[in-house]
């Protein structure tokens, strides 16, 4: 399984063996319309396909343009342009490379982490990258550093559109520069097409394309619906949109969870009751009709929502 460069909470990589038995073995083109980490999308490309699918196209979409863009700096320049271009923001900033001196260099260990030496450096790329001080290519680098040195590698932006998370303990090692040389290559080996649009904008899909949607979980607490980015809404306009699909034939997969921490999905699980949808959750398959008694003693409960055998 190839791992995200990004770090992304309720990433689905550990999932992968789950889920992706459960897609369809054949499509046209492959929708991840709520990407994130765009795990599910490679890792998706990277499975034997029938020969008649060889021509599939895999549309990585997120409603966050940096993303994106990042997505298209790695698609667009070579892993030896890229390093170059890190490594010298590196330097530039004063961060560690452990990769290259070790721990013992910075008078660091592995347990403690390398944070404490990169927190001024980190703090002024944080700056310069929040007043867009480089042109596009630079400032995609500049996105990619950050989240290599960033608090468990995660993505965070204010209301205000910065980046303010605080300097994490890791850096460019070994283990980060392997999950960029294998997601570089995956999403230079196949035919991918980023896209940064809303989910409703989404009219060319058609019969014989599968969509995967991976949206935010409304009833938990992550740092996507921390700003209320995402609401009832929100999540209605979804079960609309996917309602469309499956009225012109078009195979679907939503992950989502039916309960957290006491709170009950009640839309979603009368949404998959009306529309006759099947619910798997990790490790059992329930019918609409029994599935909230049996399942109501797990804290949290992910399903995967299919409106296909």
């Amino acid at each position: 399984m190839i791992k995200s460069p990004l770090n992304y909470t309720g990433g689905k990589y550990k999932l992968l063996p789950k889920l992706l038995p459960l897609f369809p073995k054949e499509f046209k083109n492959f929708y991840d319309i709520f990407a994130g980490g765009a795990v599910v999308a490679v890792n998706v490309a990277s499975q034997d396909k029938p020969a008649a699918m060889n021509n599939s196209k895999y549309i990585i979409n997120d409603i966050d343009e940096n993303v994106i863009e990042l997505y298209k700096y790695f698609k667009n320049n070579s892993l030896k342009e890229i390093f170059s271009t890190v490594n010298e923001l590196i330097d530039i900033y004063n961060l560690s490379n452990t990769a290259e001196y070790g721990y013992n260099y910075y008078n660091a260990d592995s347990n403690k982490g390398i944070g404490a030496y990169n927190r001024d450096g980190f703090n002024k790329l944080k700056n310069d990258f929040n007043n867009s001080s480089f042109n596009n290519d630079k400032y995609c680098a500049m996105f990619y550093v950050l989240i290599i040195y960033a608090f468990n590698n995660q993505i965070r932006f204010n209301k205000k559109g910065d980046f303010n998370l605080p300097v994490g303990k890791r850096d460019f090692n070994k283990n980060m520069q392997k999950k960029l040389i294998d997601f570089h290559n995956n999403i230079n080996t196949n035919d991918f097409v980023f896209s940064n649009n809303d989910f409703r904008n989404f009219y060319n899909i058609a019969n014989g394309d599968f969509v995967y949607a991976d949206p935010p979980y409304r009833i938990t607490t992550a740092s996507y619906t921390e700003n209320n980015t995402w609401g009832l809404e929100d999540d209605l306009d979804l079960f609309k949109f996917l309602d469309g699909l499956h009225m012109k034939n078009v195979k679907f997969a939503m992950s989502n969870v039916t309960q957290h921490k006491g709170a009950i999905n009640k839309e979603l699980l009368d949404w998959v009751n009306q529309g006759g949808y099947n619910l798997i959750n990790l490790n059992y398959h329930y019918n609409n009709s029994n599935y909230q008694s049996r399942a109501k003693n797990n804290s949290t409960t992910e399903v995967l929502i299919t409106n296909y055998s």
